[in-house]
Protein backbone atom coordinates (compact mmCIF):
# COMPACT_ATOMS: atom_id res chain seq x y z
CA UNK A 1 0.00 0.00 0.00
CA UNK A 2 1.33 3.34 -0.92
CA UNK A 3 1.68 6.00 1.91
CA UNK A 4 -0.57 8.65 2.17
CA UNK A 5 1.15 11.72 0.35
CA UNK A 6 0.90 14.94 2.87
CA UNK A 7 -0.05 18.35 0.91
CA UNK A 8 0.21 21.87 2.29
CA UNK A 9 -1.97 24.52 0.26
CA UNK A 10 -0.93 28.52 0.57
CA UNK A 11 -4.00 30.85 0.09
CA UNK A 12 -4.10 34.90 0.24
CA UNK A 13 -7.74 35.17 -0.26
CA UNK A 14 -11.18 33.32 -0.76
CA UNK A 15 -9.28 30.18 -1.67
CA UNK A 16 -11.58 28.91 -4.30
CA UNK A 17 -9.07 26.35 -5.82
CA UNK A 18 -8.22 25.15 -2.53
CA UNK A 19 -12.12 24.32 -2.28
CA UNK A 20 -12.21 22.81 -5.34
CA UNK A 21 -9.03 20.83 -4.68
CA UNK A 22 -10.70 19.53 -0.79
CA UNK A 23 -14.03 18.90 -2.92
CA UNK A 24 -11.97 16.59 -5.52
CA UNK A 25 -9.49 14.77 -2.76
CA UNK A 26 -12.62 13.86 -0.38
CA UNK A 27 -15.08 12.86 -3.66
CA UNK A 28 -12.18 11.01 -5.08
CA UNK A 29 -10.48 9.54 -2.34
CA UNK A 30 -7.46 11.01 -3.21
CA UNK A 31 -4.18 8.72 -1.61
CA UNK A 32 -3.14 12.37 0.03
CA UNK A 33 -4.20 14.39 2.67
CA UNK A 34 -4.43 18.00 2.75
CA UNK A 35 -2.37 18.63 6.65
CA UNK A 36 -2.81 22.78 6.27
CA UNK A 37 -3.66 25.94 4.46
CA UNK A 38 -1.42 28.70 5.20
CA UNK A 39 -2.47 32.35 4.30
CA UNK A 40 -0.46 35.63 4.24
CA UNK A 41 -3.88 37.11 5.22
CA UNK A 42 -5.57 36.88 8.61
CA UNK A 43 -8.94 37.83 7.15
CA UNK A 44 -8.20 35.31 4.36
CA UNK A 45 -11.99 33.85 3.77
CA UNK A 46 -10.26 30.64 2.57
CA UNK A 47 -9.18 29.78 6.20
CA UNK A 48 -11.98 29.50 7.29
CA UNK A 49 -13.18 26.75 4.68
CA UNK A 50 -10.40 24.97 5.76
CA UNK A 51 -11.64 25.17 9.54
CA UNK A 52 -14.61 23.89 8.71
CA UNK A 53 -13.12 20.72 6.71
CA UNK A 54 -11.07 19.73 9.74
CA UNK A 55 -7.71 20.94 8.41
CA UNK A 56 -5.34 22.94 10.02
CA UNK A 57 -5.67 26.66 9.09
CA UNK A 58 -2.18 28.76 9.50
CA UNK A 59 -1.81 32.51 9.49
CA UNK A 60 2.00 33.86 8.84
CA UNK A 61 1.22 37.76 7.78
CA UNK A 62 3.95 39.14 5.56
CA UNK A 63 3.47 42.58 7.21
CA UNK A 64 4.73 41.18 10.17
CA UNK A 65 8.37 40.62 8.85
CA UNK A 66 10.96 43.64 7.62
CA UNK A 67 11.23 42.09 4.25
CA UNK A 68 10.57 39.25 1.26
CA UNK A 69 13.51 37.05 3.62
CA UNK A 70 12.59 36.71 6.31
CA UNK A 71 8.85 36.39 5.69
CA UNK A 72 9.49 33.41 3.51
CA UNK A 73 12.10 31.62 6.07
CA UNK A 74 8.68 32.05 8.65
CA UNK A 75 7.01 30.51 6.21
CA UNK A 76 8.54 27.64 5.32
CA UNK A 77 8.85 26.63 8.99
CA UNK A 78 5.78 26.65 9.37
CA UNK A 79 5.13 24.47 6.34
CA UNK A 80 7.71 22.42 7.39
CA UNK A 81 6.22 21.53 10.45
CA UNK A 82 3.64 19.71 8.85
CA UNK A 83 6.26 17.48 6.35
CA UNK A 84 4.87 17.60 3.14
CA UNK A 85 5.24 16.15 -0.20
CA UNK A 86 3.98 18.74 -1.89
CA UNK A 87 3.13 22.60 -1.66
CA UNK A 88 0.35 23.98 -3.63
CA UNK A 89 0.27 27.64 -4.11
CA UNK A 90 -3.65 28.35 -4.87
CA UNK A 91 -4.16 32.33 -5.15
CA UNK A 92 -1.50 33.15 -2.72
CA UNK A 93 -0.20 36.83 -3.96
CA UNK A 94 3.24 37.27 -2.79
CA UNK A 95 6.33 36.67 -5.06
CA UNK A 96 8.39 33.95 -3.43
CA UNK A 97 12.68 34.41 -3.09
CA UNK A 98 14.72 31.73 -5.14
CA UNK A 99 15.70 30.20 -1.60
CA UNK A 100 12.11 29.25 -1.25
CA UNK A 101 11.57 27.92 -4.42
CA UNK A 102 14.53 25.77 -4.10
CA UNK A 103 13.52 24.18 -0.85
CA UNK A 104 10.79 23.30 -2.37
CA UNK A 105 11.80 22.47 -5.59
CA UNK A 106 9.74 19.84 -8.04
CA UNK A 107 7.37 19.79 -5.20
CA UNK A 108 5.66 23.37 -5.71
CA UNK A 109 3.14 23.76 -8.15
CA UNK A 110 0.84 26.73 -9.12
CA UNK A 111 -1.72 27.85 -11.44
CA UNK A 112 -1.84 31.53 -13.41
CA UNK A 113 -4.83 32.52 -15.16
CA UNK A 114 -3.71 32.89 -18.28
CA UNK A 115 -1.73 30.27 -21.22
CA UNK A 116 1.58 31.05 -20.38
CA UNK A 117 4.20 31.87 -21.35
CA UNK A 118 1.88 34.75 -22.56
CA UNK A 119 0.51 37.29 -20.14
CA UNK A 120 2.26 36.46 -16.44
CA UNK A 121 1.69 38.20 -14.05
CA UNK A 122 -1.59 40.48 -12.70
CA UNK A 123 -4.56 41.89 -14.66
CA UNK A 124 -4.01 38.32 -17.03
CA UNK A 125 -7.63 38.75 -18.43
CA UNK A 126 -7.82 42.74 -19.17
CA UNK A 127 -4.65 42.29 -20.48
CA UNK A 128 -5.58 39.31 -22.97
CA UNK A 129 -8.62 41.59 -24.01
CA UNK A 130 -6.76 44.23 -24.87
CA UNK A 131 -4.43 42.05 -26.91
CA UNK A 132 -7.44 40.74 -29.34
CA UNK A 133 -6.59 37.30 -28.07
CA UNK A 134 -9.24 35.05 -29.68
CA UNK A 135 -8.02 31.83 -27.16
CA UNK A 136 -7.38 32.59 -23.18
CA UNK A 137 -7.46 29.96 -20.51
CA UNK A 138 -5.19 29.17 -17.05
CA UNK A 139 -1.85 26.95 -16.84
CA UNK A 140 -0.53 24.55 -13.98
CA UNK A 141 3.51 24.89 -13.63
CA UNK A 142 6.07 24.06 -11.54
CA UNK A 143 7.16 27.23 -9.29
CA UNK A 144 11.35 28.20 -10.18
CA UNK A 145 12.23 31.38 -9.42
CA UNK A 146 11.56 33.22 -12.84
CA UNK A 147 7.62 34.57 -11.81
CA UNK A 148 5.35 32.56 -13.68
CA UNK A 149 7.85 31.17 -15.96
CA UNK A 150 7.70 27.32 -14.64
CA UNK A 151 7.69 24.46 -16.38
CA UNK A 152 4.24 23.90 -17.89
CA UNK A 153 2.24 20.48 -16.60
CA UNK A 154 -1.15 21.09 -18.42
CA UNK A 155 -3.39 24.15 -19.64
CA UNK A 156 -7.04 24.53 -20.08
CA UNK A 157 -8.40 26.65 -22.77
CA UNK A 158 -11.55 28.73 -23.16
CA UNK A 159 -12.47 31.13 -25.94
CA UNK A 160 -12.64 34.77 -26.08
CA UNK A 161 -16.12 36.20 -27.42
CA UNK A 162 -16.71 39.64 -28.98
CA UNK A 163 -18.68 40.25 -25.97
CA UNK A 164 -16.50 39.38 -22.88
CA UNK A 165 -15.95 41.70 -20.18
CA UNK A 166 -12.90 41.16 -17.66
CA UNK A 167 -14.99 39.75 -15.37
CA UNK A 168 -17.06 37.07 -17.84
CA UNK A 169 -13.64 35.73 -19.22
CA UNK A 170 -11.96 35.30 -15.86
CA UNK A 171 -15.37 33.57 -14.74
CA UNK A 172 -14.93 30.66 -17.64
CA UNK A 173 -11.39 30.72 -17.06
CA UNK A 174 -11.82 29.73 -13.00
CA UNK A 175 -13.94 27.10 -13.96
CA UNK A 176 -11.46 25.47 -16.03
CA UNK A 177 -9.07 26.59 -13.50
CA UNK A 178 -11.15 23.89 -10.74
CA UNK A 179 -11.18 21.22 -13.58
CA UNK A 180 -7.17 21.35 -14.42
CA UNK A 181 -6.01 22.09 -11.19
CA UNK A 182 -7.54 18.76 -9.36
CA UNK A 183 -6.17 16.27 -12.18
CA UNK A 184 -2.89 17.57 -11.76
CA UNK A 185 -2.47 17.44 -8.21
CA UNK A 186 -3.95 14.08 -7.93
CA UNK A 187 -1.69 13.07 -10.81
CA UNK A 188 1.66 14.31 -9.26
CA UNK A 189 0.27 12.48 -5.87
CA UNK A 190 -0.04 9.78 -7.64
CA UNK A 191 3.35 10.08 -9.72
CA UNK A 192 2.57 10.27 -12.68
CA UNK A 193 4.69 12.90 -13.90
CA UNK A 194 7.66 14.88 -12.04
CA UNK A 195 10.79 17.34 -12.78
CA UNK A 196 13.43 16.06 -14.28
CA UNK A 197 16.22 18.47 -15.30
CA UNK A 198 13.86 21.56 -15.60
CA UNK A 199 11.10 19.46 -18.27
CA UNK A 200 8.13 17.52 -17.13
CA UNK A 201 8.06 13.70 -17.54
CA UNK A 202 5.18 12.09 -17.44
CA UNK A 203 5.25 8.35 -16.22
CA UNK A 204 3.67 5.53 -17.32
CA UNK A 205 0.68 4.63 -14.73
Amino acid sequence: MRAMKRIVILISGRGSNMAALLQAASAEQWPAQVVAVISNQANAAGLATASAAGIAARVVEHVAYPDRAQFDQALSAVIDAYAPDLVVLAGFLRILTPEFVEHYHGRLLNIHPSLLPSFPGLDTHRRALEAGVKVHGATVHFVTPELDHGPIIEQATVPVLDTDTEDTLASRVLEQEHVIYPRTVREFIEGRYALVAGRVVRHPV
